[in-house]
């Protein structure tokens, strides 16, 4: 015959499962909702930038605003995932206090670090999924994007050639495209200008093609059968006749996306092997040089530990989020949200500071990346420890 404080252990082991799989069911619910919801904000502020608008003009298809916002995801998930971890456990542990639920777990003897340590390992579980995208996947989806609308401005670049109107903003020149099929050009006339006022010459060509170079995003036109005169005086003298080709033309002019990948757009491998490279030419200089390589390191050591630090932002937001929500005893929504948007605001203004001190080696701005990491676990882990003392 089972002793009665068997019986009552056993029963208390069965209801704090079914609370750690009833936390557990909530946090995981209001994760997915609350990413989601960051998820899309950050994602239409950089989509509405570059892409929904060459929708909303005709000059990018559905399928192109689809693939673009599949790429920028991954990239966005950096800090959408921990934000949502730190918004769910505000809310969840928020209404589980305000709903008198934490009391009734304490008056069977369950205590607040009893009820969380799940939670707390699901938060470490998705370090390693952050882990994955901050050294990886992020960076690299990031470039593809870029890639995307490196792309699309390319295969645009017959906007800079409308049919039917003249084209005034390409710098010395003055284009008149008749029809224009997407590469092929007909009826053309081209002039050329002085000073950006004074014609100096005219082109007539019944037709021509375009090139497009993707690298500097400049194109150059190539009429067939031209015809040119040349401004002398006030008269105009024929020149030649045949085949024209105009310098390269800045299409894009002021926004040029070249295909070297950023700092900020490289894997964590990339960084490592442009370290060791920057630390080998660092051994071997001398004088100026050295000096000006040892200011080049620290942007490229401040943003490989910001890569490395971010992937342990949800263990530190979780570790607050809990504690906090408690303390807060609130149902609504919008406190957590708001709470929520505070402290974030707080982890990434140390984050901001440290790339503002990248060109300062002295301050030791890779190290500063960590500080909000340390700072958010150890007063995390000391309003938990108090929480569950019930203080």
């Amino acid at each position: 015959m089972a002793h009665p404080s068997d019986r009552s252990r056993g029963v208390r082991a069965d209801f704090l499962k079914t609370l750690h799989k009833y936390l557990l069911r909530q946090v995981v619910a209001a994760l997915v909702l609350t990413v989601l919801v960051f998820t899309g904000v950050m994602l239409l502020g950089n989509v509405l930038r570059e892409v929904l608008m060459l929708l909303v003009g005709g000059q990018a298809s559905f399928g192109i605003v689809a693939r673009a916002i599949g790429l920028l995801i991954p990239f966005v998930l950096v800090y959408a995932l921990p934000m949502g971890m730190l918004t769910s456990t505000l809310l969840v542990f928020g209404r589980f206090s305000a709903d008198q639920e934490l009391t009734a777990a304490r008056a069977s003897g369950i205590g607040l670090l009893s009820l969380a340590w799940p939670i707390l390992l699901f938060s470490l579980a998705l370090c390693g999924v952050c882990a994955s995208i901050n050294l990886y996947l992020g960076p690299m989806s990031r470039v593809a994007y870029l890639d995307l609308i490196r792309e699309m401005r390319v295969q645009l670049v017959s906007a800079a050639l409308p049919e039917g109107r003249y084209v005034t903003d390409i710098p010395g020149f003055i284009f008149y495209v008749g029809r224009n099929d997407g590469r092929n050009l007909s009826d053309v006339m081209v002039y050329l200008l002085q000073d950006g006022t004074n014609v100096t010459m005219k082109i007539r060509a019944p037709r021509g093609y375009f090139e497009v170079n993707v690298t500097n995003q400049t194109l150059e036109v190539h009429l067939f059968n031209a015809r040119a005169l040349t401004r002398m005086g006030d008269q105009w003298l024929p020149q030649y006749g045949g085949e024209w080709t105009s310098p390269p033309l800045d299409f894009n002019p002021g926004d040029k996306e070249r295909g070297a990948v950023s700092l900020s757009d490289m894997t964590f491998t990339q960084l490592r092997a442009e370290l060791r490279k920057m630390e080998q030419r660092l051994g071997a200089a001398s004088g100026a040089e050295e000096k000006e390589l040892s200011e080049a390191l620290t942007p490229l050591r401040v943003q490989l530990n910001r890569e490395v630090a971010f992937s342990f932002a949800c263990f530190g937001f979780t570790l607050l989020g809990i504690p906090l929500g408690v303390r807060m005893h609130r149902r609504e929504t919008n406190v957590g949200i708001a709470v929520a948007l505070v402290l974030v605001i707080i982890y990434y203004g140390f984050v901001v500071m440290a790339g503002h001190l990248d060109a300062r080696p002295e301050a030791f701005p890779q190290y500063l990346i960590w500080v909000p990491d340390f700072l958010f676990q150890a007063v995390g882990a000391v309003l938990l420890l108090k929480a569950n003392r019930g203080f």
